[in-house]
């Protein structure tokens, strides 16, 4: 039996399996890198060993460092969780090569599976329902529109969509780039994209002794950047016959590799209901919480005792009860181009109640940096009926306290609420159709009266350290009005309260509201005869408002502005922290650039973003070069705008 386990992860997914292990009697082993050194997995762990280097190259993609690290601390298993190496053939061969058992699949379905191009050619020999592959060289405008993939990954990097024939060349060359970048291998294929499909998965747990359970179905549609944001179980609105076939046709993929251990096969399920295999993840996925939800299971735990070479109870699974649907809690900003942020984050309360589930690797005090996936936590809740769960999720999310970096938060509970989703029609296409509406700014007078309560909550702190007691209990006159400022973050609105505070307390001018109480941290307001609670904390220059219906962050803004704080026009700031991987071709001072030409590529937190060219000019400053880490607000170019556009110059 395992004594001591290892996981060659980090963050949520390895405090999850750290959680598991706690129940089972297995000491744990942590690694971490540099930047890590603080993290929650790392606090967790009976035992931790440090990787050299903050980057993943240089610290949780080295196997061979891995392997160290658990015959160092006397491990005897290693479980890679997702992501990083937990697909990587090589690694699981190491692994057991160095006397460790693997908490995986046999080295050779890895492989088998690890080429999406292979996989495809797999699954067409065993009957199971493909998308044919499309040789880009001999694609057409017939083929259009056509999605290419890179073969040695997913998690959506080196995926582009292509409309036009003549971008093809193009993003073929920038998808192989971003999959050599992350996977080691540039090999990129295409096939045709199907318009507003659904992403349906089914998990599948396989033991050496030829037993293979599906575990239901999980829908995966919603989707930034082709990375899953919101996902359920079971699959909403599919016919009984489609959901038997899904079901068939994972356990012919699993049998097809001699599979073993926890896996899921991913399908396209287009408008007319017609399925497409898609990929094999041979490991955990990160949405597993909402099968082991449904089904009552302990994936992890089933994980290692398969491992262990139980077989898998011959009653087969057990019944699936209710729905469960999980969100994923990014520190990001949706409406700008999805960016992810960084920084402390002071707060992280989701509330405490049946049917809410938290899997996360912060807790308040943790720093989000730039080096992983911006994934704060997953928010899972589990009810009888699929309304009764996207109800509860929403709410969860609506009264959660999390204070720090900006994050998908607002944007999780719209479209929990939205009707296309609460009516079971998730499609992959769903962003690029709503995003707009979904980030745009909330309620501007729920906004104003929070901003209300966060200067009558400074104003009470004034008055706990003496501010009135000293000065205005002697004046028979009433105070004059204060003002204060804030900035509501992240759609920039700002708001100016005015206040009075005299020997019956706070007020405030405005018609109609009333302030019932004041505290330094909690204010009350009643409006139009309705009575709210506010809770305030301040941290430096941000004041966070939470309420029953929703949460605000606010910049306390100075009374004057800072000179210093000028940009010149046309500067090219990084808009987050990150690393320059490429510029564009020829770009150099002196070059005629178009307004909106991506100049500069910046990849920060597992994702690649664009810097583009603010008006059409000159480029009068480079500051960037690949390689270059920059932080957020960086000076990167500056582009001195012209009156005519390069483009429409004519040659002399």
């Amino acid at each position: 039996m395992i004594k001591s386990l290892l996981v060659a992860n980090r963050g949520e997914i390895a405090c999850r399996i750290f959680r598991t292990c706690r129940a089972l009697g297995i000491a744990t082993v942590a690694v971490y890198s540099d930047a890590d050194a603080g993290a929650l997995h790392v606090r967790e762990a009976d035992t931790a060993v440090r990787l050299p280097g903050a980057a993943p190259a240089d610290t949780y993609l080295r196997g061979d460092l891995v392997v160290a690290a658990a015959l160092a601390a006397g491990a005897d298993a290693v479980h890679p969780g997702y992501g990083f190496l937990s697909e990587n053939a090589d690694f699981a061969a190491a692994v057991q090569d160095a006397g460790l058992r693997w908490i995986g699949p046999p080295v050779k379905a890895i492989e088998l599976m690890a080429s999406k191009t292979r996989a495809k050619e797999l699954m067409a020999a065993a009957g199971v329902p493909l998308l044919a592959p499309v040789d880009p060289a001999a694609a057409t405008a017939e083929d259009l529109p056509l999605l290419l993939k890179a073969a040695a990954g997913g998690g959506g990097r080196g995926m582009r969509i292509v409309r036009d024939l003549g971008d093809l060349p193009g993003e073929l060359t920038a998808a192989g780039a971003e999959a050599l970048s992350a996977f080691g291998d540039g090999e990129v294929f295409a096939e045709p994209y199907v318009e507003r499909g659904r992403h349906v998965e089914v998990q599948v747990m396989a033991d050496e002794h030829g037993g293979v359970w599906a575990l239901g179905t999980r829908d995966c549609s919603l989707q930034r950047r082709h990375q899953k944001v919101i996902e359920e179980a079971p699959a909403p609105v599919l016919p009984d016959e489609l959901r038997e076939r899904l079901h068939e046709a994972a356990v012919a993929a699993a049998r097809a590799v001699g599979y073993r251990g926890a896996g899921t096969v991913e399908f396209l399920v287009a408008p007319g209901g017609r399925p497409y295999f898609l990929e094999m993840n041979t490991r955990l996925q990160v949405e597993h919480p909402v099968t082991e939800e449904v089904f009552g299971l302990d994936l992890v735990a089933l994980q290692l005792r398969i491992a262990e070479g139980e077989p898998l109870p011959a009653a087969g699974p057990p019944s699936p009860v209710g729905h469960a649907v999980e969100a994923r809690l990014y520190a990001e900003d949706p409406a700008r181009d999805w960016q992810p942020q960084t920084g402390a984050l002071l707060s992280l309360r989701v509330p405490d109640e049946p049917g809410v589930r938290l899997d996360t690797g912060y807790t308040g005090g943790d720093t989000i940096g730039v080096h992983y996936d911006p994934l704060i936590a997953k928010v899972i809740a589990r009810a009888p009926t699929r309304a009764e769960a996207v109800r509860l999720l929403a709410r969860a999310l609506e009264r959660a306290r999390i204070h720090g970096p900006v994050t998908n938060r607002d944007l999780l509970v719209r479209s929990l609420r939205h009707p296309d989703f609460v009516g079971g029609r998730p499609d992959t296409g769903f962003y690029d159709g709503h995003l707009a509406a979904l980030t745009a700014p909330g309620d501007g007078a729920a906004a104003r009266l929070a901003a209300t309560a966060a200067a009558l909550a400074e104003a009470a702190r004034g008055v706990a350290a003496g501010g009135v007691a000293r000065f205005g209990a002697w004046r028979n006159l009433p105070s004059r009005p204060q003002a204060r400022r804030y900035r509501s973050e992240p759609d920039g609105s700002e708001h100016e309260i005015t206040y009075r505070s005299g020997r019956a307390g706070l007020s405030v001018p405005d018609d109609g509201v009333r302030v019932v109480a004041a505290a330094p941290d909690r204010v009350t307001l009643e409006t139009d005869g309705v009575t709210r609670t506010f809770h305030v904390t301040v941290h430096d220059t941000r004041a966070y408002v939470d309420t029953a219906s929703g949460a605000y962050t606010f910049t306390v803004l100075p009374r004057f502005t800072d000179p210093a704080d000028r940009t010149e026009p046309g500067s090219l700031l990084a808009p987050m922290p990150g690393t320059v991987v490429r510029l564009a071709d020829g770009l150099a001072e002196g070059a005629a650039v178009t307004a909106g030409q991506p100049l500069i590529w910046l990849e920060a937190m597992k994702m690649e973003h664009r810097v583009l060219a603010p008006a059409s000019g000159t480029l009068t400053a480079l500051h960037a070069a690949p390689g270059l880490q920059v932080e957020v607000g960086a000076l990167l170019a500056v582009v001195t705008e012209s009156s005519t556009d390069p483009s429409e110059e004519q040659p002399a």
